[in-house]
């Protein structure tokens, strides 16, 4: 149930349409939907302004469709993250007009075009960063942010950041991935006056640990303003940075506005 849905209710009960009865009745069996094997948050847009996210990973692909078509049938919008590739061709079946995005392993569907707003820049170190920063770019995009993706600008080769300066200072929320090092938030930390959610990947050689060099890199930043997210996590670093994009007063050199 969206906040829509919710409004044209309380105005039925309101105009006397509809009973308080019927109406609270309504209401107490909104929340929760039982799929036998999910029980689905069908309230999560009216709390959070979204819908639940389905995360694919460890899902077989029935599940995932019968949890998809419930959420788009009650909100027109679904995000699935992580999802397998034996639930591609059934989901994309199951529910037609959505998008895959085969490097952000993600699946998208809106009933409505979505109003971009604002600006979240997605920054990525490496070409091997790539899905994690498609990602971060693909939740932010269907939470209504406007998104700049400025790919391959590791601190191996600083100019090529520097060359980007200038699209990275409009933004209202930067989202930046890295592995190895993690050097490349901190860099970035510097030079903007915006919030930078920082995102350690797996990405390395064997003294990165999978990652936990880069995470434990950006937790000690000693740019003011970075906050760190899990390893691999864009998604995460796509919903804050959409959250943050929402509230974020523009600055005056924000030309998004």
């Amino acid at each position: 149930m969206n906040a829509e849905a919710l409004r044209k209710l309380l105005e039925a009960v309101s105009r006397g349409e509809t009973s308080v009865e019927a109406g609270v009745r309504s209401l107490a069996a909104l929340p929760l939907l039982d799929l036998g094997h999910t029980q689905l948050d069908t309230h999560r847009e009216l709390r959070c302004g979204f819908p639940e996210v389905v995360y694919g990973a460890g899902k077989r692909p029935s599940e995932i469709v019968d949890i998809a078509r419930e959420i788009v049938a009650r909100h027109g919008r679904l995000l699935v993250t992580r999802i397998p590739e034996e639930a591609v061709a059934p989901l994309l079946e199951a529910v037609p007009g959505a998008e895959l995005n085969p490097l952000a392993r993600t699946v998208s569907y809106s009933s409505e075009p979505v109003a971009a707003e604002g600006l979240v820049a997605v920054v990525s170190a490496g070409t091997s960063d790539g899905p994690v920063a498609a990602e971060a770019a693909v939740t932010a995009r269907i939470l209504g942010a406007r998104v700049d993706e400025i790919r391959d600008v590791g601190v191996a080769g600083i100019h090529r950041l520097l060359a980007h300066s200038d699209r990275l200072t409009p933004a209202r929320c930067l989202v930046v991935v890295a592995g190895m090092e993690g050097a490349l938030p901190s860099v970035v930390g510097g030079m903007v006056d915006r919030p930078v959610i920082a995102v350690p990947t797996s990405v390395g050689y064997g003294a990165s640990f999978g990652g936990l060099a880069a995470l434990l890199a950006m937790m000690n930043s000693c740019a003011s303003g970075v906050t760190v997210v899990n390893i691999d996590n864009g998604f995460g670093a796509g919903y804050a940075a959409a959250l943050i994009n929402r509230t974020a007063t523009p600055s005056p050199s924000d030309s998004s506005r």
